[in-house]
Order: structure tokens, then sequence, then C-alpha cells
């Protein structure tokens, strides 16, 4: 799989600027977007856009729902109002080596594609929660995991999230060219945060970001609290037509994939071509839960 091993360090331009969406059935706020930070006011305050479920979010109550709960005709119908109030053009995307359907490096694109169709055929069609980790710094953990949700995305009647959890050193806000005013730790921290904060449109169309936050110190903790579980539970039990994949620190680095793995469905592993021994990688493989892993990722 083809990598740019500095795609995660690229700040890159800012997505070019479109006419703001009106108001009517749409999902959350950029601001001005355009050649700038990416940010926008209302969105680095993540204000909601209109009264969208995202934004009425509550962790307890949604680990109530079961999974018939929600219907998927009107599901439908929200993903299709789902706004997006700046997007990425081509050459901004093609300067990020994020995939697109229209792409014309279909050497990538089908890589992506072919990757999402076995894991839909693992998880029988239904959404899941998605540990990606590197087998060690550098491996595109990033790369893939962006690229994953992106490939996700592509179905218009499927959204995916992207969770920044590698607090030490997050990177995909800046691979999007957003300038987040809150993330993960900040709802972690406070049970009143309204979940509508934390996410922001990637440019991307049907694909929003969950950056790291502003807290970073003691990443385990976080990532142990009944919070967290919560959380996990709650955003894929109330989204049926949501693929959520975590970007996480190298699994031989930190315990942080690790304990998410066992909050969440499958993990993955990305190793690094020609960069590690056979014997480094099966020790990064062993690291996971056995029930849970998946298999490796060759990116290179």
């Amino acid at each position: 799989m083809d990598h740019d091993n500095d795609v995660s360090e690229k700040q890159g331009t800012s997505a070019e600027n479109q006419n703001p969406a009106n108001n009517a059935g749409g999902e959350y706020q950029s601001g001005s977007g355009g050649r700038g930070n990416g940010k926008g006011s209302e969105v680095s305050r993540g204000v909601p856009y209109s009264d969208s479920d995202d934004s009425r979010m509550l962790v307890p109550s949604s680990l109530e729902l079961g999974p018939g709960a929600v219907d998927r005709y009107v599901i439908s119908k929200q993903i299709a109002r789902m706004q997006e109030p700046r997007r990425l053009t081509p050459d901004d995307m093609d300067e990020r080596r994020i995939i697109y359907p229209e792409s014309s490096n279909r050497k990538l694109v089908n890589h992506f594609r072919n990757l999402r169709t076995k894991l839909l055929e693992k998880s029988g069609g239904n959404n899941f929660t998605l540990v990606v980790s590197g087998a060690r710094s550098g491996a595109g953990a990033s790369f893939v995991s962006l690229n994953l949700a992106a490939a996700f995305a592509f179905d218009q009647a499927k959204t995916a999230l992207i969770i920044d959890c590698n607090l030490r050193e997050p990177a995909l806000h800046s691979t999007l060219d957003i300038i987040p005013e809150y993330g993960l730790t900040d709802f972690l921290d406070d049970p009143d945060f309204d979940i509508s904060r934390i996410l922001y449109p990637t440019g991307i169309p049907r694909l929003r970001l969950i950056p790291a936050g502003s807290r970073r110190e003691t990443p385990s903790e976080f990532f142990t609290s009944f919070r967290m579980k919560q959380f996990l539970q709650a955003i894929r039990r109330r989204y049926p037509d949501r693929f959520i994949v975590l970007d996480t620190a190298p699994i031989t680095e930190s315990p942080d994939a690790r304990i998410l793995t066992e909050l969440c469905d499958y993990a993955m592993l990305v190793v690094p071509h020609g960069g590690m021994t056979v014997g480094g990688v099966e020790q990064a493989a062993l690291a996971f839960n056995s029930e849970k892993f998946l298999g490796a990722v060759i990116n290179g």
C-alpha cells in the first residue's frame, strides 16, 4: 500500500471555500471555511448547526437503545441532509494522500475499498468500532485510519467517524487542516460536555473527526474510564450506519491500543513495509486480544 511517510505531519493548505449551507437539516456549523485556519468561529466552539441527533446525544440514555430502535429510512434521510460546511478539493485530497471516489490513484483507492469489503464481511455488514495501531512509530497508522474511514464514507448511505486517540502525538487535525478547540479528552473530563462540541466536519462528505482534545497527560486513565466505555458503546448503538475508526499510538510504545481494543469490536495492526523483523511484527500482534485482532496491513 502506498504511503507518504510525512502525511501525518503535513499542514497543507485550507480547503477551498464553498457557499455556506442553509440551516435546514444540517449537522454542524463550520464557520467561514476558506483559506484560513480551516476552523471557523462556530466549529471551534462546537456550536451545532441544528438539533441533529449528534448534538442531543446523551451517553447513558443511548445505551438503552437496542439494535432495532432506529428507523433506517429516517437515518438515510438524515445522512442525505448532512451539511459539509467546507469541502476538500481533489487537489487538497491528493496533497494529503486521502482517497476519494474520483481519484486517479486507482491502486490506492482499490486497496482501501478491498480492505473495507473484508471488514464488512467480517462484521456481517454491521457497523463496528475498530482500533488501528502501528507496529512501531512511523508505521503509518494515521494514514491507514483516515483512508479507511474515507472509504467507508464513499457509500452515500453510510457515515464514518474517526477518533484521534493518539494523545501523545495527535496528527489527524493537522492533516485535515482543522484547529480544534475541544476534543475527546474534554468530553471525557466533563459529564455535561455536549458531544456536538467535539465533532468536526473534515471536508470529506459524511466523515467526521473527533480530535484528541486539550488534555493529553495520563492518556491511559482516560481510556480506562467508565465514561469512555459508555461513549464507544453509545456512538455505535445510536448510529447503526456509522463506522468508527480509532487511530491510536503504536502498540509497542503505549498500552493505549491494547486498552481500547478491549472496548472495541476489532483491532488491526499497521506494519511498515521492510521496516521490521518478523519477530518484531509477531510481538506487536501478540499484544492485542487475539479474539479481536483481525490481522496486519503492510504499508509502504
